[in-house]
């Protein structure tokens, strides 16, 4: 099965305070030919919205934004008529209670604000392109280059990581396999002694940048492993 292409010009306005940050966002998905909009307060992007929301996407935005509170304004942005799909940067989220109140806001994920830039445009194809990808919401954290053993039945394959979350790894993969196909993983946890052994299924599958892999079961200490590493990792890149 072919990847998706992705070639539709989408809208993204990208909110924050921090012009390294934006200008980054920005020159990513403009080389990919989408168009954004940037602004830097919650105010600002709240009158963006209400001017010309019908019109955006996505929004990937700080979620401590000045003058305004963070959750106020999600819920502000909510009631608008037209809601576009949202992502928050994680560096700007300090507990895991405040990443359940998010969710529980219909955030549709989150991302490393000073992830590299070829990895920017990957991270948000799920968001962009929702038709095409099992989108997930749950923390995930920029894991590059961790080797990740797969079977399918008796063939035996080994990738290397993009992103790991709690319910999923994504993997770089030239030849990625099938939606839907079922398969087994094991991983080291990097900077540990654990090996991390789940059964998964292709959630998404895209020529250019790999698969999706979504866990369907793993021993319970696996889990609880995978679970604090990711938690652990996702808060590390908080800003000052």
């Amino acid at each position: 099965m072919g990847g998706p292409a992705l070639i539709a010009v989408k809208t993204v306005a990208i909110a924050d305070d921090t012009a390294f940050v934006r200008d980054r966002f920005k020159a990513a998905l403009e080389v990919a030919g989408h168009r954004t909009v940037v602004v830097g307060t919650g105010p600002e992007l709240l009158a963006m919205l209400r001017r010309e929301g019908r019109h955006v996407d996505l929004v990937v935005m700080d979620a401590c934004l000045p003058n305004s509170r963070g959750l106020e304004l999600l819920r502000s942005i909510r009631a608008l008529e037209k809601t576009p799909a949202i992502v928050v940067f994680s560096g700007t989220i300090a507990t895991a209670n405040q990443v359940h109140e998010l969710e529980a806001l219909g955030i549709a994920g989150f991302i490393n604000e000073y992830a590299a830039v070829q990895h920017i445009l990957p991270s948000l194809a799920p968001h962009l392109f929702p038709d095409q990808y099992n989108r997930r919401s749950s923390p995930r954290v920029v894991l590059l280059g961790i080797p990740v053993t797969y079977r399918v039945n008796n063939t035996i394959a080994t990738s290397v990581t993009l992103n790991i979350g709690q319910g999923g790894v994504a993997v770089r993969s030239a030849n990625p396999l099938a939606a839907g196909t079922i398969l087994k993983v094991r991983f080291k946890l990097p900077g540990t002694k654990k090996e991390i052994d789940a059964n998964a299924r292709v959630a998404w599958t895209d020529r250019r940048n790999g698969m999706g892999l979504q866990f369907t079961g793993m021993p319970v200490d696996h889990q609880e492993a995978l679970d604090t590493y990711v938690l652990s990792h996702f808060f590390s890149n908080r800003k000052a």
